[in-house]
């Protein structure tokens, strides 16, 4: 098995559950505090091809500053990244890597497929 990264946020208890239940398999994985360390641009694009995701799909969209940048009329797909990058709350967690597989966390028990 190659390294497991979590991308997590310890306030947010889906992360929290999410991070157990690695430890529950006999994995320590790498965790990555995104808030305080986020992804750069080359990562965030990594992760949503990994997820096979476009960027609003990654994107939590109840956050207030989703709001504030009126994020739900942006159309282009580099600005939705750019957010995401100036504003890492944005990102939906945890997200989970395992070699060229990624799930979120959300259920926690979803990352079981990609380890």
């Amino acid at each position: 098995m190659s390294q497991v990264t979590i991308y997590h946020n310890p306030r947010c208890s889906k992360s929290r559950q999410t991070l157990a239940l690695l430890q529950e398999q006999g994995i320590e994985p790498l965790v990555v505090e995104y808030l305080s360390s986020p992804p750069d641009a080359p990562t965030l694009k990594r992760l949503l091809d990994l997820l096979g995701l476009e960027p609003r799909g990654l994107m939590r969209t109840k956050e207030e500053v989703y709001n504030t940048l009126r994020l739900a009329e942006e159309n282009n797909p580099d600005q939705l990244i750019t957010a995401m990058l100036e504003n890492p709350i944005l990102m939906e967690r945890p997200i989970v890597v395992n070699g060229e597989r990624a799930a979120i966390g959300r259920p926690p028990e979803s990352v079981l497929d990609i380890l």
